[in-house]
């Protein structure tokens, strides 16, 4: 087995370290992640900027290829220029907080794991909920398991699942949901400063949100004490509003 593993919290991580360990007895792995931390980068790629590749050793566990881009542009360089072979998976994370709800579109796990359902690769994305404490030891067992049981089923090329384990402090899962994205938005908000110069500058905050009356979505679950498993695509047409928007009425020419 060949495995991909990435990531967008940064090569360094502790997140990654912990992936990598759950998977590097499965075959052949290399791992090629960000430099920086690329959190809520979403699906960005550098296409005016030169990206720089360079190999690193990381806590003295393995080697793997630090770039200077978001995590999108490591599966592509990855897929095209630094890997000698195609791998059969692609795994992403641990990522430090959760990715439920509208989160899959700002973030930059998914994004990798997305990335690889371009090249007809299958992938997971593994997130872990915040807390006081984040025990990614356990949290990597936890992933460890999930990507074998995800391997032994042969999944097809488009398969991309986000994984949402809940914060470990309360201890073990209580078990796995397989659900829906949450529909909620970010409970957010903008602090505003000003800087030494008198300049107004404003830094985002927010929270998930509870998900009050949710009973079935990966938010609900991961809240609950649950681990969340959601099926993703990266073809966002919604296919149930193509007959109406057609009878729009729309021009037929604009000479």
């Amino acid at each position: 087995m060949k495995i991909l593993v990435t990531n967008d919290d940064g090569i360094m991580a502790p997140g990654i370290l912990a992936l990598y360990q759950a998977v590097s007895d499965l075959g052949q792995v290399e791992v090629v992640a960000p430099e920086t931390t690329q959190s809520a980068i979403g699906h960005a790629i550098s296409v005016n900027t030169p990206l720089f590749a360079h190999r690193v050793h990381v806590n003295g566990e393995f080697h793997g290829w630090s770039v200077d881009g978001r995590p999108a542009d490591c599966v592509k360089l990855a897929m095209h220029e630094l890997l000698e072979w195609k791998p059969d998976f692609v795994v992403s994370g641990i990522n430090a907080g959760a990715n439920t709800g509208i989160n899959v579109l700002y973030s930059g796990t998914i994004a990798a794991a997305v990335e690889a359902l371009f090249f007809g690769v299958p992938s997971m994305a593994f997130s872990l909920e915040l807390s006081d404490k984040l025990d990614f030891h356990r949290a990597g067992r936890i992933a460890g398991s999930l990507f074998r049981h995800f391997a032994a089923g042969k999944p097809q090329p488009s398969a991309c699942i986000s994984v949402n384990i809940p914060a470990l402090d309360r201890g073990w899962p209580r078990g796995v949901r397989v659900c829906p994205q949450a529909s909620h938005r970010m409970d957010e908000h903008y602090v505003k400063h000003v800087d030494e110069s008198g300049r107004t500058y404003y830094r985002l905050n927010g929270r998930l949100p509870e998900p009050t009356g949710d009973t079935h979505s990966d938010l609900a679950a991961m809240r609950a004490g649950y681990v969340s498993i959601t099926p993703l695509l990266f073809d966002m047409t919604d296919q149930n509003k193509l007959d109406s928007v057609k009878k729009l009425g729309w021009p037929d020419s604009f000479s």
